[in-house]
């Protein structure tokens, strides 16, 4: 645990919701497979970037959780599908690009393709022909990686490598 989090200066209210991001996830997926989720999580992983000491974070099963929640982060670009179908659709893209650019699933590319493959979605350079054409590509990873940022940087490992110190609230 964190030298902060352990301190005085943490309510005990701030220390509870902090300590439950810490604890590994044990459910099993509700809204997505136990492909698609593992999927999201290797995406996941390209896009936080190295993690700290502590090790890999799950950044996949939070959104599993508020799409099986029915949670909107309360808006949606008016040529994208609703949360749940823009990321199944999204995801099925994403591996279906790795399939034809080099032949196996997203989760099995060594680290410089599968960067390849999320640049090419990020720059919308997918084929016409797939998925894609169902999801707007750049929207998807926009929406995409707000989520993982947002879901990075809430977790106390990540706040304290950066230093951040507002949640200490006495």
């Amino acid at each position: 645990m964190s030298p902060l989090l352990d301190s005085p200066f943490v309510s005990s209210a701030t220390r509870s919701a902090l300590l439950e991001r810490l604890q590994p996830t044990t459910t099993p997926p509700r809204y997505f497979s136990g492909p698609e989720l593992t999927l999201l999580q290797a995406v996941a992983l390209r896009l936080a970037g190295p993690m700290p000491a502590a090790g890999p974070i799950d950044l996949a099963s939070p959104i599993d959780e508020r799409l099986a929640d029915r949670k909107s982060n309360g808006w949606r670009y008016n040529d994208m599908p609703a949360d749940g179908e823009a990321y199944k659709l999204g995801l099925a893209g994403i591996d279906q690009h790795a399939q034809r650019r080099f032949g196996q699933t997203f989760v099995a590319l060594a680290d410089a393709e599968k960067d390849t493959i999320l640049i090419d979605v990020q720059q919308g350079d997918v084929p016409d022909d797939t998925i894609w054409q169902q999801v707007v590509p750049k929207r998807f990873f926009e929406e995409l990686l707000t989520e993982i940022t947002e879901y990075l940087y809430a977790h106390p490992h990540i706040q304290e490598a950066i230093g951040y110190v507002g949640y200490a609230d006495l």
